[in-house]
């Protein structure tokens, strides 16, 4: 039986490549659809250069039902949450329990909650001087970043690290194992 994983991003779509890459040689798990709150998200174009179903949601659709309605249509296996921006409306969060997992640029629950995101994180990692930093892949509940964290991966903040290479550093461990947590939690 397939497996398939629908994300959801708003950015320039770089750990949904990682993932669609991941799964490319496999016959059980496939990204089947990627939807974006952002019609010029770069994730769109991964999604045409790829041949994946896509689709953008924006704010108000969201809110009103419609990423519930596209969701229950496709099906998923599994919602990854792959760089979106916006919170994840209660009644989705309820419709798919324990199958929607979200990856977060720091150890939660440090540097978590709303507005905590991309370089946002890597900012206060770095003007609180922590020692390391690292990734959590979580799963989402109806609290911003509160879900049970399933993975936390770490990397040491340099006293010389810049926004751009904690970025950098961070976002390896991203691309590393984000598409590995996925696999583990499908098979």
């Amino acid at each position: 039986m397939t497996k398939n994983i629908v994300i959801l991003a708003s950015g320039k779509g770089s750990n949904t490549k990682r993932i669609i890459d991941h799964f490319l040689s496999s016959e059980q798990i496939h990204v089947s659809h990627i939807i974006s709150n952002k019609e010029s998200a770069g994730v769109l174009d991964v999604a045409r250069s790829e041949n994946i179903n896509h689709s953008v949601l924006d704010k108000q659709s969201v809110v009103t039902g419609a990423l519930l309605d596209k969701l229950n249509n496709l099906s998923p296996t599994l919602v990854v949450l792959a760089g979106y921006l916006l919170k994840v409306p209660e009644e989705v969060v309820d419709a798919f329990p324990e199958k929607i997992v979200n990856l977060h640029p720091s150890l939660l629950p440090k540097y978590g909650g709303k507005g905590m995101y991309g370089e946002r994180v890597i900012k206060a990692v770095l003007d609180s001087q922590e020692p390391e930093t690292g990734i959590s892949i979580h799963l989402v509940n109806n609290e911003f970043d509160k879900g049970r964290v399933l993975q936390q991966h770490r990397c040491p903040v340099s006293v010389d690290d810049t926004v751009e290479s904690l970025t950098k550093k961070v976002r390896a461990l991203e691309h590393k194992y984000f598409p590995l947590a996925i696999e583990e939690l499908l098979t």
